[in-house]
């Protein structure tokens, strides 16, 4: 049995087939309210460190890089890992993020990450 991962922005309205909805950010996105965001659980523990962050900053210039060291803050990561896996014993989980790009983006690389390592 496959991982069942979406990823999806929080700007999107919640679907049903989203089923659990995680925001993997570290600092919650602007103009939205909790319950709108719908979501199961907010989990900023699994987002990049704040330095991790600040050095990306979203320049898809460092996405290799960036990807490269949030998988080593994840492999170090095991209770926010272990988790997100819990949750993905149950269903669908549909990471939710706050950034613009849609390409180079934390969820993108946490869902890639989860798919390479099904299990820890």
């Amino acid at each position: 049995m496959g991982v069942d991962i979406e990823i999806k922005r929080i700007y999107e309205p919640p679907a049903p087939a989203d089923g659990q909805r995680v925001l993997v950010d570290r600092i919650w996105p602007r103009g939205v309210g909790g319950k709108d965001a719908a979501l199961t659980v907010w989990l900023k523990d699994i987002a990049p460190s704040n330095a991790l962050r600040k050095w990306f900053g979203h320049d898809p210039a460092r996405w290799a890089e960036f990807q490269r060291r949030y998988r080593a803050e994840l492999d170090s990561n095991g209770e926010a890992v272990g988790q997100l896996r819990a949750l993905l014993g149950k269903g669908r989980v549909t990471l939710i993020y706050g950034a613009h790009d849609e390409t180079h983006n934390n969820a993108v690389a946490l869902a890639e990450y989860l798919l390479r390592h099904p299990r820890a």
